[in-house]
């Protein structure tokens, strides 16, 4: 049986209903010289991506601050997944639901958030022009703003959640590296903190897919990409990871780049499987493949499966299953 804390689950007053259980910690082999790579189903919440931790836990602490109640708006810049979960958190908890996401995101993300009730509005440029709408907005109208790339809930979210769980499911209860694409920086910073506080000596790997042509405008690839190829964070543009990134020892976090090809192919890989993932797990397994090859088949290597396959039908990813 699965150990771990969970997340919890709110009704619409914002109140505690139950315990969600942890979503597994996996062992995935593609390499049996290199042993496993202990892989987090993230795709397994309830929205199907690993944000509806950080979702639940910024609405979390807003509700209990006092500001946000039943009825009220929040309002969030994302690329697709973050908005997805903020939506049906919002639906849980009698929430009002406003995204500013890129045009450029698949159909399918702009499909969820709507049926959940939240409200899309799809802005032409990059990201830096998605959150200046979205932060003009909450401005004009008193919303509240989740605010992923700036927030400390994000992070903390996965600090005392995510962490915890691996940990726990982990049989040597330590974690040697992990690894993860950066969208926000929430995901790698607060795991890394998680097992730093557990006494592990962790280094944290942000995967970096390089430029190229595979991904084309429609990568939808959480990742630290600093190119027009394939959105992620534009530098500085993600004050949470910029800011630990800063202040981290030199010894705690390394960039890692990864060609956009692997990231297609694995996830492909992932799929036969028997993982339905989308294409930011293919960067974070390659990644972690990587870690393995570099450090020996001993390392006990984490990684995140961020989200599900579904929103990316429409990506490139895809494109050989539907010309066939």
């Amino acid at each position: 049986m699965l150990k771990g804390v969970g997340v919890r689950e709110f009704n619409a007053r914002g109140r505690f209903i139950r315990q969600v259980p942890p979503t597994p910690l996996v062992p995935v082999i593609i390499d049996e010289a290199l042993g496993p790579v202990w892989c987090k189903l993230e795709f397994m919440n309830p929205s199907g991506s690993t944000k509806d931790r950080i979702a639940r836990h910024i609405l979390e602490k807003a509700w209990r601050r006092g500001e946000i109640g039943a009825g009220d708006t929040v309002v969030e810049a994302s690329s697709g997944s973050t908005s997805i979960a903020l939506a049906l958190a919002c639906a849980q908890m009698g929430l009002r639901f406003v995204a500013f996401i890129p045009d450029t995101a698949t159909n399918e993300r702009g499909l969820m958030i709507r049926a959940y009730g939240g409200e899309v509005h799809r802005v032409a440029g990059g990201m830096p022009q998605v959150l200046a709408a979205a932060s003009a907005a909450a401005a004009e109208q008193g919303w509240f703003a989740a605010r992923q790339f700036e927030n400390p809930d994000n992070a903390e979210a996965h600090r005392l959640a995510t962490g915890p769980e691996i940990l726990s499911q982990m049989e040597c209860g330590c974690v040697d590296v992990v690894v993860s694409g950066v969208g926000t920086g929430g995901t790698l910073r607060g795991l890394w903190e998680a097992f730093d506080e557990a006494g592990c000596a962790v280094t944290a790997v942000a995967a970096i897919p390089c430029e190229g042509e595979a991904f084309g405008h429609n990568a939808e690839c959480c990742s630290l990409a600093f190119s027009k190829q394939v959105p992620g964070v534009i530098e500085c543009l993600s004050k949470l990871y910029e800011d630990w990134k800063a202040g981290a020892p030199a010894e705690a976090l390394e960039e890692h780049p990864v060609a956009e090809r692997e990231c297609l192919e694995l996830t492909r890989k992932l799929w036969a499987l028997g993982f339905p993932v989308g294409p930011s797990s293919g960067l974070n397994l390659a990644a972690a493949l990587d870690v393995k090859r570099r450090r020996g088949a001993d390392a006990r290597v984490v990684t995140v499966f961020p989200d599900r396959m579904e929103r990316y039908f429409s990506h490139a990813v895809f494109e050989a299953l539907r010309d066939g």
